[in-house]
């Protein structure tokens, strides 16, 4: 890309990166991020005014490097060019990022157990949290390292890929749009997946306080298709704000409900020796899906970095990451040791189905739970759909609005259609897991972190960093492919 020329064009190398190209992407406050409507366009940078064209079709436009005033003021620092209406504060970035960690994968931890053993299940969990969290900092350290060479203020996980293959070696460039897609389309796949999970998770809780109170047994799919009249309109609110009790109303059921559920998980437990340390090898797939589906945060990691007053204390030492993975880590493993020391093999794909049937208070746990999870679902479905709506509505005329009801109503369907066709709650969690999380986790992290320091300071030592991301990139290929085909086969004998 580098010797991309047009008549009247020229594009002036950045300063320090020899005949790499200065990627600059044109920053949007309101939209907080990359605003990608510019496609082929011309605009003046803010700082220099000097025309700029983008090449490539990239959502990233080349620009000439900064006059020589702005030279002699050193070292681009991207943190102090952010203008933050409500900046947010160590101790808050800490509890949105327990809140987006913390959610319906913590009920499926005993079943990761049950297909790992206590004793290899607990060595397993820190160790996947472990790498998870370590993903996140190679992330987060791209995205700062981006930042100062585009001389932007921040960037979204997305735009972190598309930046890396842009600024990266020559024959990487043209990957860029690629890189973005692909990071978007999992984010879309894994959202949405989630969504299908929580249709599942709701309508198996309903079941079983429903047919106990009815005496009867009406199949679970029928629980599915009657959420969708409750879900259409819910999914029709496009205002994020509009959106924020529904989260205030379900993070309070989902904290009374865990510890009522707590209190029957420590009521008689039985002995450690009565349960297996470890299992056979086949069923760790399973756990490395479910576990990684519990775990893995990532798609909230880069808008809470970018909204914090002092970033620089996102990933240091001990730092809001540490901590808070730390807590989410712990929390994930004592649940799933205990819920499978207490319930064994008999564990479900939700905790809550395991708790009796005939309680009144067990029973409202269901419901409270379900009820969180329902009101969550509109919340795990914005993200996606702005993603989904970003790149669609340019195909539309007048009629942007109605158009954008259609195209939410019908992925609404689409989501309850899937539901309904895998209603096997333990192997839709881990092959969501599996597919997804495995690539926006661990593989696309480990690769932008590759492209974005191969030439600049290079692979280090002994070829380190190129031997540490190669094993990031085949472990999470490995828990891909191996957890998809077990997920796959999991979901297919109990349909």
């Amino acid at each position: 890309m580098a010797n991309i020329s047009r008549k009247n064009e020229t594009l002036v190398p950045l300063h320090g990166y020899g005949n790499r190209p200065q990627l600059i992407p044109q920053f949007d406050q309101k939209k907080a991020g990359v605003n990608s409507d510019a496609i082929m366009t011309n605009y003046k940078s803010e700082k220099n005014e000097v025309p700029v064209t983008l090449a490539n079709g990239s959502t990233v436009p080349l620009v000439a490097p900064p006059n020589k005033g702005e030279e002699e003021l050193g070292e681009y620092i991207p943190f102090e060019h952010r203008k933050l209406d409500h900046p947010t504060s160590d101790l808050d970035t800490l509890i949105h990022l327990l809140k987006g960690s913390l959610g319906s994968g913590i009920l499926a931890m005993p079943l990761a157990f049950a297909n790992a053993g206590l004793g290899f299940g607990l060595f397993a969990t820190c160790a996947v949290g472990f790498i998870c969290t370590y993903c996140v900092h190679i992330l987060v350290r791209s995205a700062h390292t981006l930042c100062k060479r585009t001389r932007v203020p921040s960037l979204g996980y997305a735009e972190v890929g598309e930046a890396a293959f842009l600024a990266g070696p020559e024959g990487l460039q043209k990957w860029s749009r690629f890189a973005k897609a692909m990071i978007n389309l999992f984010l879309v796949i894994d959202l949405l997946g989630c969504c299908c999970v929580y249709i599942v998770f709701v309508s198996k809780n309903v079941k079983q306080v429903v047919d106990y109170h009815s005496e009867s047994d009406l199949d679970l799919r029928w629980y599915m298709a009657a959420l969708l009249p409750l879900l259409i309109p819910l999914n029709l609110i496009r205002n994020l704000k509009y959106l924020s009790p529904f989260s205030m109303v379900a993070n309070i059921l989902v904290a009374s409900g865990m510890g009522i559920t707590f209190y029957y998980i420590f009521s008689d437990l039985p002995s450690v020796s009565t349960r297996p340390t470890i299992v056979s090898v086949e069923k760790w797939p399973m756990f490395f899906g479910t576990a990684i589906f519990a775990l893995e945060g990532i798609g909230v990691v880069m808008p809470l970095e970018n909204n914090m007053k002092t970033p620089t204390h996102f990933i240091g030492c001990p730092g809001v990451l540490n901590t808070g993975m730390f807590f989410v880590v712990s929390l994930y493993a004592s649940v799933g040791f205990f819920g499978f020391l207490k319930y064994g093999y008999e564990t479900e794909g939700s905790i809550t189905l395991n708790l009796p049937q005939h309680e009144i208070l067990a029973q409202c746990v269901k419901i409270m739970i379900a009820v969180a999870i329902f009101l969550t679902y509109s919340l795990q479905f914005y993200v996606p759909m702005e993603i989904i709506w970003k790149n669609l509505k340019q195909h539309f005329g007048a009629r942007k609005t109605l158009s954008e009801y259609s195209i939410r109503t019908v992925i609404v369907i689409g989501t309850v259609c899937i539901a309904i066709a895998i209603p096997n709650l333990g192997g839709f969690i881990s092959l969501v897991g599996a597919v997804c999380l495995s690539t926006l986790g661990l593989i696309f992290p480990a690769v932008i972190d590759l492209v974005t320091f191969y030439e600049e300071p290079g692979l280090g030592r002994f070829n380190w960093r190129l031997w540490k991301n190669t094993f990031l990139i085949v472990f999470g290929l490995i828990g891909f492919l191996t957890g998809t085909y077990v997920s796959i086969i999991e979901i297919a004998n109990g349909a």
